[in-house]
């Protein structure tokens, strides 16, 4: 009995490409944004009303902010704090994990025209003060301006910012650019309608419309998921999820990367037939369902090997 528990199990996990999420499609029909964090929580950005709402993953509300103006959400990923900057108000905002402010800071009586803020934790902020050209390292809780570097760069299209191991990450929405702090060009990539960054760990990814890129250093950028029919696109450590048609979809980060490996060797056999003018076989293709049937007698091997070591694990425990 828990072989086949085991089995159906099985059969169920390998089946489920991926899911459709309970969130009303009325919640979805107007977001201009949506983000992930790394619990499974979701937060819906409507640029109509500038509200900013968070959902857990069956789609019960957790709490909601009316903002005045169009704020900037930086990242979801750390629930407990969430910071949100305003061009148009000259403030950053944290928010708890209940959606209630619980810090503002005005830029306006200290420096000259902020055009984006970035929060490396707790304590200190990256500025980019349009109005003097100038990148600002700011400690905010004891009000210090500790570094000012020259950065004379275009504030055009911009989109977002992020400062990691020394390194100042410029997105706009055709370009990612690359600088040191003291303004020297690094790297430079086009990329279609980028909107943010998002950093996990020592990875940096580019979020755009319907694409999520990767910077890989000495290679460039590397799509990791894209979906052209998507309306907004984001990812957590676990999954990636996509607005289409109004409905909220998420998929299982390795299915998506073993679909990815299996289209790569596709074309890469299509490649070889192409220049040998002779039809490859694909040895992880067998005629008559062999490759289905062989993969499934070696689970099902594998599986009833496990269960008799299990149990032969539990015997030998009762006799000692």
């Amino acid at each position: 009995m828990r072989l086949i528990y085991l089995i159906c199990i099985f059969i169920f996990c390998t089946s489920a490409a991926q899911n459709v999420l309970p969130l009303d499609t009325l919640k979805l029909k107007e977001a201009k944004d949506m983000l992930a964090d790394d619990y499974g929580n979701l937060y819906i950005y409507k640029n109509k009303d500038f509200s900013f709402t968070k959902y857990d993953s069956l789609g019960k509300q957790i709490g909601k902010m009316m903002l005045t103006v169009p704020y900037k959400v930086q990242s979801v990923q750390n629930p407990l704090t969430l910071s949100l900057f305003s061009e148009n108000a000259q403030e950053m905002k944290f928010v708890d994990q209940n959606m209630n402010e619980i810090q503002r800071i005005d830029f306006k009586q200290k420096f000259g025209f902020i055009k984006m803020a970035y929060a490396e934790d707790l304590q200190q902020l990256w500025l980019l003060d349009d109005s003097t050209k100038r990148l600002i390292q700011y400690n905010f809780r004891n009000d210090t301006t500790i570094n000012a570097f020259p950065f004379d760069i275009s504030f055009e299209d911009l989109m977002d910012m992020l400062v990691y191991e020394g390194k100042v990450y410029i997105l706009t929405k055709k370009h990612l650019r690359i600088y040191s702090v003291k303004f020297e060009k690094l790297f430079e990539a086009p990329v279609d309608n980028g909107k943010r960054f998002r950093r996990e760990n020592d990875n940096i990814l580019v979020v755009t419309n319907n694409s999520i890129l990767k910077y890989v250093p000495e290679k460039g950028m590397s799509v990791i998921f894209e979906d052209p029919d998507a309306q907004i696109v984001d990812k957590n450590i676990l999954s990636y999820f996509e607005i289409k048609g109004n409905k909220l979809y998420l998929y299982s980060l390795e299915k998506v990367k073993k679909a990815r490996q299996q289209k790569q060797q596709e074309a890469e056999l299509q490649i070889i037939e192409k220049s040998t003018g002779k039809p490859v076989e694909n040895t992880e293709e067998k005629p008559d369902g062999e490759a289905e049937k062989k993969s499934s007698d070696n689970t099902l091997e594998q599986l009833i090997e496990n269960t008799s070591e299990v149990q032969a694990a539990g015997v030998e425990k009762l006799i000692n």
